[in-house]
């Protein structure tokens, strides 16, 4: 090959510059969007947690001032101005401490750190009700992340409800590691699928499968065996100790 059909066939530099600056830009959009991604997974993952327990760390702060300045008269949970929350949930397996429960499954009531109570589309019931079931949901992850672990709940653990004047103590009997979303079956007065067929006093756990994910539902059952007055200092039952 001549060097004038050399000179011919070499890219001119002016072109090579300009593909240069140009993977040189991708290269740092490129960078860039992966720094953004990274802020949003940590904002999402660790930061949202951090202000859903401190904002339900000041809820629960504010619900128990409000038990200790109820008159006795108006101990009982009904009597109460329930909006704050109607309670603390505690179940040892998930090492979560003490979750506020609040009415409700909307992500303005899941997003403050709290668990909320179903009153759509099958209407809890309460731990005082007679009979019924009271079906709880709590985010997996991010903002607060109080059901994180539910996976580490097993049959024949604890789940403890604590109100103003009474322990409510239940026992695990079943769990549903993975259903639809729209198996709103598991939430009725009694759950389907969780091995029971007549009405009793129940609990239902339910959150995000799997984990930093929405698709599916995770399912926890239990059965309450017993209750407790609270006593003037609060000591908690045997299976909180």
């Amino acid at each position: 090959m001549s060097r004038a059909s050399r000179r011919t066939a070499a890219p001119p530099a002016h072109g090579r510059s300009v593909l240069a600056g140009f993977l040189s830009l991708l290269g740092e959009v490129l960078i860039t969007v992966g720094l953004v991604l990274g802020l949003f997974v940590a904002y999402s993952l660790w930061w949202t947690n951090v202000l859903a327990d401190r904002q339900a760390a000041a809820r629960g702060d504010e619900v128990r001032r409000q038990w200790q300045d109820a008159p006795p008269a108006q101990a009982g949970p009904g009597a109460l101005d329930t909006r704050g929350g109607v309670g603390f949930l505690h179940v040892p397996a998930m090492r979560n401490g003490e979750v506020l429960v609040k009415a409700g499954t909307a992500p303005d009531v899941l997003d403050d750190g709290v668990a909320g109570y179903y009153t759509e589309p099958v209407k809890s019931a309460l731990p005082w009700d007679e009979k019924g079931n009271f079906s709880l949901a709590a985010h997996r992850d991010g903002h607060g992340a109080k059901f994180h672990h539910i996976d580490k709940v097993k049959n024949g653990d604890a789940i403890v409800f604590e109100t103003r004047d009474t322990w409510y103590v239940y026992k695990v009997f079943a769990e549903l590691r993975q259903t639809s979303k729209y198996n709103t079956d598991v939430i009725n007065p009694v759950p389907k699928q969780s091995g029971r067929t007549a009405p009793g006093r129940y609990i239902t756990l339910t959150t995000c499968t799997p984990v930093y994910t929405s698709k599916y539902r995770y399912i926890v059952w239990g059965e309450l065996v017993r209750t407790e007055k609270v006593d003037a200092k609060r000591t908690p039952p045997a299976e909180l100790r």
